[in-house]
């Protein structure tokens, strides 16, 4: 698995952190993961050996979505990197964002997005029990 096209996004990261230790922002503000993304982050979240920035637990995982119109209806889904090796094994190019996600404060940021796939034709688009 080749990521081509990454897109690094630490210092926006950076930054938000910066903003909490300035109190520019405060911890409310930026721990505002949507429930489903904590749903995703608990199911298909990779475990991190980082602690997370904001509240310092060791719950940080990285949740990976997937856009692309060759994945059909499994398009904008959080897979594990897994399914992740497979699509990239069966389809010729399609965009992954990794999400930083705490389980206990809520904190979130996009951390980078890359493309992934063989650079050959694609094979038929998913199937109901491929996604």
């Amino acid at each position: 698995m080749r990521p081509r096209d990454v897109v690094d996004h630490t210092l926006q990261r950076r930054a938000v952190l910066a903003d909490l230790a300035n109190r520019r922002v405060s911890a409310a503000e930026i721990c505002d993961a949507h429930p489903y993304l904590r749903l995703a982050a608990r199911h298909y979240g990779e475990h991190t050996a980082q602690s997370c920035p904001v509240c310092g637990r060791a719950s940080l995982r990285h949740v990976h979505y997937v856009y692309g119109d060759a994945l059909g209806h499994a398009s904008g889904q959080a897979k594990s990197m897994g399914e992740l090796a497979h699509l990239a094994r069966r389809l010729t190019e399609f965009d992954v964002y990794v999400v930083e996600v705490c389980q206990d404060c809520g904190w979130n940021h996009l951390l980078r997005s890359f493309v992934l796939g063989e650079n050959g034709r694609d094979d038929e688009r998913l199937s109901a029990a491929d996604g």
